[in-house]
Order: structure tokens, then C-alpha cells, then sequence
């Protein structure tokens, strides 16, 4: 949820009010648990200064604690002091869920609008449902856009769109239809210490990162493959994740459909990114007491007791279990880094970034002749400076108050310079394009600094280590006692 929050203000997220999970530490509003008052989504800034049009699908997670074992606590809170729901934060229409995580098959705090969802169909699946309900925005604001009576000699403009779809997959659980874990069945009987070594390879031959960065080593709290007990269990799981990713990517697919059915695919600048790393938790699990994974042990809408735990004798995926896919398979997912989510070394902060925009930066008739429609850059940038680029290229004035709301300056920075340039190296890649001030970090006493080609990271208990990302972006040689300057 810091991500989330930095991603949909542009500051840095204890500025946004969410320096750590959604619940109010009560150390002050860096810390509150929800947006603060002095920050703005894109969703507001891009309907009151652009006149846009404004859309959410899928999950919210920083408008405040929403326990999923108590539906009453939803109707109590969602919208209150301390409980913003998007409705209240710019988005004209909503679809999703206001918590942070729950059953795929019934999720907890599901809202539309200002109203909340308690029961779902029989064949129900959150991320279809994320996808189907952004596809249906979509043919709404077109037909709205399109239908619209003009004077006679007016010309008709469509009134342009933001819609941001968040989705849940894959994270916990491991819940997936069986026809599609069927799909990867065998696929990972190699094991995650082969798996993350034939990724690596893969990401060196694609041109995506540079070979020089070697592969970090296997996590020192995952045993090898050869050692791993139940491996049909574990090859079970990682297919279920597998699967989870599958059906998000087919209902990306549909929306993309559907915008070219709409005839916007052309004009429409889309953002993709992935979750900031893998994730270890394993939760406490197997039904131990007075830990928070209880809270999950549901009644499923049509009466079946979800039980929460990675049981070796349960095949994951159905709504009755609630499985994480644990830490080995998520060092296999951050290949070829170290660590997971939660930390900042790489392994918890690096996510793919992919951007197309046919008519906008090249390809199309629109676009502004730059013809190398894939193109790597490596830049380093933050989500924070996503919001920067969505008012630099939408041409909207980031707003200094809002109504009586003084709004904290923008810490985000554009990155539409990239988008544009047609200046790229011999290699087909935009090495020199990178963000002029530092990148800041902290997340559970887990801290970075990114300077150009400076990292300066702790792993809160250790020491400071400074690496050189340009050389070793796979963070393995330490060289903070030959640059003290540096440090």
C-alpha cells in the first residue's frame, strides 16, 4: 500500500499518509493509514484542472484497515473521517475492494460506488471481475462520449478518459479455477534453483537487463531444489500462481480488445507495471493461534470453511484452501536479484515498466516519428513519477490547493522526456535518460538512497552497503569501505 499511495498522489508515501500498512500507528499522519488531506490522486488533478473523465477497477488498500473476518466494520466505516473510498477521491466510478487482500472467490470489502458488495455468484473470480467491469467502463464512457447531441456545425470531441485498474493477482492467496492450473501442470517440476537461472538467461538474451550483472545467489533461507521435500506439492503451487497470472493477463487482453472496439486503442497512452517484487510472506500459517492470517479463516458465500495454511495434503487453488506460494518460489520470481518485497534492495523494489501510446510517441499516424516502438530503457525511475507524466503529457497544472486544501508540492518527476526522445544509444537503448535528483526509501526500517549510479541501501538489523547499479545492479559487491566519500 505505500507503492500504491505513492503511485496515486506522486510524493513519497509518508507524505501521501501511508509511510506503512493502512492502519493508524498513531505517530502522526505520516503514519495515519490513510490519504491525508494535503495530497491529491491523479484522478482529482486530471478531473479539476483536465476535465477528465475518471475510472477505478480493482484494489484501493489506502483508505484505512478493513478486516476481512467483519462485513460490519465495511458498513460502518467505508467513506467516514479516516476511511476514504475513491468516490471521495476522484474517481466518478468505482469497482473493487477497499482492503488489502482476501479470497479471490468472495473478496472481502467489495464495493461498487458508495455501496458495498457482501455476496457474489457461484462461478465469481475477482480478477475477471476486475477485468470485465474496466471493459464495461469503457464501452459506457465511449457510448456517453460518442452520443452526445452537438449545435449543428459543433464539432464532436470524445471527452478523454483515466481509468486505473488495480489489480490483486497474484498475490496470497493461491486461488485459481482448476481448468487453468491444469495449463501449468509439470510446467515447474525443474524447481525454483533451475527456474531462476533459465529466467536469468532469458532476461540476457531478450536485452533486458545487462549480462554482466550476474544472477545473485540462491536466498540463504531457501534449500535447494534437490533438498525440497513434497515436490509435486510445490510444483502445485507455483502453478497456481502461474495460473492467477494467466487469467489477469487474458482480461488485460480484453480490455485492450475492447478499447480497439471503441476505436481508442491508438489515442490511449497505457501504463503497465507489476507489483515492487515477489512476495515471501508465509504468514504464520497452518492455524496458529493469535496470528493475523486467523482473521482469513472465512465462511465462503455458499457455506464452505476457508482454512488458512500451505497443508502439504491440500492441492491449492479452491476457495476452501488459502495458500501462499513462500519464499523459495519468490526468489525464483525476483531472479536475478536479491530479496523480496518489503525490503529495498532490488528484489523488493525493481518492477518492469512497459508504456504504449501507438499515436502518442511513435508507430502511429499521431505519432512523433519515432518508429522504434520497443525500445529498453534503464533509466532509474519511481512510481511517484507516474502522476508527473500523466499531467506533463495530458498538459494538466498540478494544483497548489484544492478547494480549502493546500496540496503538498509534487514529488514526482515526469518521465515524458523518455517517452518522446528519439535520441536513443547504438543499442536500441536509452541509457542516458535518467531522473536528476535522488530516489528516497523507507519502508519498515528497510532504507535507500539512489543517486545516479549510487545505491546506499540497509537492511534494517545490518550494516549500510553502496553498490555501483551500473556495474552491479544485482547488488552482490559491496564497495562501501573503498567509496567512504560516497556513503
Amino acid at each position: 500500500c505505500p507503492s500504491r499511495a505513492s503511485l496515486l498522489t506522486g510524493l513519497y508515501p509518508h507524505q501521501a499518509g501511508i509511510g506503512h500498512m493502512t492502519y493508524d500507528a498513531g505517530v502522526g499522519p505520516s503514519y495515519q493509514g490513510y490519504l491525508r488531506d494535503d495530497s491529491a490522486t491523479i484522478a482529482e488533478v486530471l478531473k479539476i484542472n483536465g476535465g477528465y473523465a475518471t475510472y477505478m477497477t480493482g484494489k484501493w488498500h489506502v483508505g484505512g484497515d478493513y478486516p476481512p473476518h467483519d462485513p460490519t466494520h465495511w458498513r460502518k466505516h467505508a467513506g467516514t473521517k479516516g476511511y476514504p473510498i475513491p468516490t471521495q477521491c476522484g474517481f466518478e466510478k468505482y469497482y473493487g475492494t477497499l482492503g488489502g487482500g482476501g479470497s479471490y472467490y468472495d473478496p472481502p470489502s467489495l464495493m461498487r460506488n458508495e455501496t458495498v458488495i457482501e455476496k457474489t455468484g457461484d462461478d465469481y473470480y475477482y480478477t475477471d471481475a476486475i477485468n470485465d467491469e474496466a471493459c464495461r467502463m469503457i464501452r459506457d464512457h465511449h457510448h456517453a462520449t460518442t452520443t452526445t447531441e452537438k449545435e449543428e456545425g459543433e464539432e464532436q470531441t470524445a471527452k478523454p478518459f483515466f481509468l486505473y485498474v488495480a489489480h490483486y493477482a497474484p498475490h496470497w492467496p493461491l486461488h485459481a479455477p482448476s481448468h487453468v492450473i491444469q495449463k501449468y501442470e509439470g510446467t515447474y517440476k525443474c524447481g525454483w534453483d533451475t527456474l531462476r537461472q533459465t529466467r536469468t538467461q532469458k532476461l540476457y538474451e531478450a536485452g533486458i537487463i545487462n549480462p554482466n550483472w550476474k544472477c545473485s545467489p540462491r536466498d540463504e533461507n531457501a534449500p535447494s531444489w534437490n533438498d525440497a521435500p513434497n515436490k509435486d506439492w510445490e510444483g502445485a503451487r507455483m502453478a497456481t500462481y502461474a495460473a492467477q497470472i494467466d487469467i489477469m493477463d487474458a482480461g488485460i487482453g480484453r480490455i485492450l480488445r475492447t478499447l480497439k472496439e471503441c476505436n481508442m486503442f491508438d489515442d490511449t497512452c497505457i501504463f503497465f507495471l507489476s507489483d515492487n517484487g515477489g512476495c515471501a510472506e508465509f504468514l504464520h500459517e497452518n492455524g496458529q493461534p493469535g496470528t493475523f492470517p486467523e482473521i482469513y479463516s472465512t465462511t465462503t458465500s455458499d457455506g464452505i470453511q476457508t482454512v488458512v495454511g500451505n497443508d502439504v495434503t491440500k492441492i491449492p487453488g479452491g476457495k476452501e484452501t488459502f495458500m501462499s506460494y513462500d519464499l523459495p518460489w519468490a526468489n525464483a520470481s525476483n531472479a536475478p536479484f536479491r530479496l523480496f518485497k518489503s525490503w529495498v534492495h532490488e528484489g523488493g523494489i525493481a518492477t518492469p515498466f512497459i508504456v504504449h501510446w501507438p499515436n502518442g510517441i511513435g508507430g502511429g499516424e499521431g505519432g512523433n516519428g519515432n518508429k522504434k516502438r520497443k525500445r529498453v530503457c534503464h533509466g532509474p525511475w519511481s512510481v511517484m513519477d507516474i502522476a508527473a507524466t500523466c499531467y506533463d503529457i495530458c498538459g494538466v497544472e498540478y494544483p497548489t490547493k484544492i478547494g480549502e486544501r493546500i496540496i503538498t508540492p509534487l514529488e514526482g518527476k515526469s518521465f515524458a522526456n523518455v517517452l518522446f526522445s528519439t535520441n536513443d544509444d547504438d543499442d536500441g537503448c536509452c541509457h542516458t535518460m535518467q531522473r536528476n535528483v535522488p530516489i528516497f526509501w523507507e519502508h519498515q526500517g528497510n532504507r535507500a538512497v539512489r543517486d545516479g549510479k549510487w545505491k546506499l541501501v540497509h537492511k534494517y538489523g545490518d550494516d549500510w552497503e553502496l553498490f555501483d547499479m551500473e556495474l552491479d545492479r544485482t547488488e552482490l559487491n559491496n564497495v562501501s569501505s573503498t567509496h567512504p566519500e560516497v556513503v
